[in-house]
């Protein structure tokens, strides 16, 4: 890459290997079906996570309101974290496009939402509210650095689901990064879900794509769903290729940037004038803040870092930042990152 860049995983551009398998893609009309390739990702996509079929969608977005679309009807309610991704950061389109309406429950430390709280929050059998539907949940947990949580949430949580024949779907746009850092087959999370999407364009490399995983019957109505949102692709093996790749190359080595990502919260926590909590961090991302104390405003950090070391980071507008490991981020990039904050702060 032209830059040291912690802004996201997003940014990760593909590796050479990405780029050959494109350039040599066998392709077909996805629409028709007839894409090889797209065909090859979604099945062996929907193997990893212990589902039936899959949906190569342009992004973690479209294949959650895809997802959201498909499950619900106008007026159906959802339980959500809110400050989860579903809820806060996708345009409000469950609710723009779907008419679906959000309850949002408050997350702990880890993005759980307390159980009993989530039981309460269920409406009676009542025509003044909405009907009882879905819940949405989330992993590993972006809001909260990162957190993977743990598949005993997930089982509650698919028992209180059953309990009000409720619909479970999981945001796992890093649901090989939460996986990994557990040192679980991610099978043993979603299998507690109806359905989960996970990103291929975050620390899996791949420039573009997310694949949604459900059942036979469900993707075949998520298909309608894609189409009704502008997301049926034609010969789209050329991106979908790069995802086969992100799933045979890419998944075990998130560890390498899980470990990246607690070497830098570490020496971070050593700066005087950064506060953070390096106990908390566990996959390839963390938030920390810039105290009152600092020699520098939040903008200037930004702007240092960028001009003394070529290294880009999100924010300035605040005193917290988000820093995100991915491939193209090495052990001297953390290095020098530290290296560069310390002098900075000094």
């Amino acid at each position: 890459m032209d830059r040291i860049d912690f802004r996201s995983d997003t940014v990760s551009w593909p590796m050479p290997s990405m780029r050959e398998a494109m350039a040599n893609a066998p392709v077909g009309d996805d629409v028709y079906g007839e894409d090889p390739t797209v065909n090859k990702l979604e099945a062996m996509a929907a193997e990893m996570v212990g589902k039936e079929a899959g949906l190569f969608v342009a992004s973690g977005t479209m294949g959650n309101l895809t997802a959201i679309l498909t499950h619900g009807r106008r007026g159906d309610g959802t339980i959500v974290g809110e400050d989860s991704h579903t809820f806060r950061a996708e345009a409000g389109g469950m609710a723009v496009l779907g008419g679906i309406v959000p309850n949002p429950l408050p997350t702990d430390v880890y993005g759980r939402m307390d159980l009993t709280t989530l039981e309460k929050a269920i409406y009676p059998d009542d025509p003044h509210y909405p009907n009882n539907r879905l819940i949405l949940v989330e992993n590993s947990y972006g809001a909260k650095g990162g957190y993977p949580i743990e598949r005993d949430y997930f089982q509650q949580i698919r028992h209180i689901a059953d309990k009000n024949s409720m619909i479970v779907h999981m945001d796992g746009a890093r649901i090989f990064n939460a996986a990994v850092a557990l040192n679980l087959d991610p099978r043993e999370i979603t299998q507690h879900v109806d359905s989960v999407t996970f990103c291929l364009s975050k620390g899996l490399c791949a420039p573009v794509g997310s694949v949604l995983c459900g059942s036979t019957e469900f993707i075949a109505q998520a298909r309608r769903a894609r189409k009704l949102v502008g997301g049926a692709m034609r010969q789209a093996g050329i991106l979908a290729a790069a995802g086969i790749v992100s799933l045979t190359e890419m998944v075990e080595r998130l560890a390498d940037d899980h470990a990246h990502a607690k070497m830098l919260a570490d020496g971070l926590a050593q700066i005087p004038g950064i506060v953070l909590e390096p106990d908390l961090v566990k996959t390839n991302m963390f938030f920390f803040e810039l105290a009152e104390s600092a020699p520098v405003t939040p903008a200037e950090f930004v702007q240092r870092l960028r001009d003394e070391a070529n290294i880009w980071l999100s924010g300035g507008y605040s005193r917290r930042f988000r820093a995100v490991t991915h491939y193209w981020i090495q052990e001297a990039d953390v290095a020098l990152f530290l290296q560069t904050a310390r002098a900075i702060l000094q």
